[in-house]
């Protein structure tokens, strides 16, 4: 349950930020019709990790989410990890890359690319 004892619903939020980068990536890619596979495993230095890849096939369990044409892609168990997560594309001093702003992660790790619950 959230706070307010709202339940968080099942879904993926994609900034304004991701949405441009997913589409700048697909296009320069010369695959218009890609979009971002977001997943989950096992590894990394808290427990779990966040996967990203560009592609075009779909698996039989996949959710789609889609913001201002860019579309991602998650996988059933993956989404029951990630919802109510937020998924941006920050650039800083430290680099460019997609990250997760994840309500379920207890803690994540310095790298920002894995988390426990």
């Amino acid at each position: 349950m959230a706070e307010g004892g709202m339940a968080v619903t099942r879904q993926l939020l994609i900034s304004e930020n991701a949405a441009r980068r997913i589409q700048k990536v697909a296009t320069a890619g010369g695959a218009a019709d890609a979009f971002l596979r977001v997943g989950v495993s096992g590894g990394g230095c808290s427990g779990f990790q966040y996967n990203f890849e560009l592609t075009t096939e779909r698996q039989d369990d996949d959710h789609e989410f889609v913001r201002d044409g860019a579309k991602v892609v998650i996988d059933d168990t993956s989404l029951d990890l990630l919802a109510g997560a937020e998924l941006d594309f920050v650039e800083d001093l430290s680099g460019a890359q997609f990250q997760m702003r994840n309500p379920n992660a207890s803690s994540s790790c310095g790298c920002g690319m894995s988390f426990s619950v």
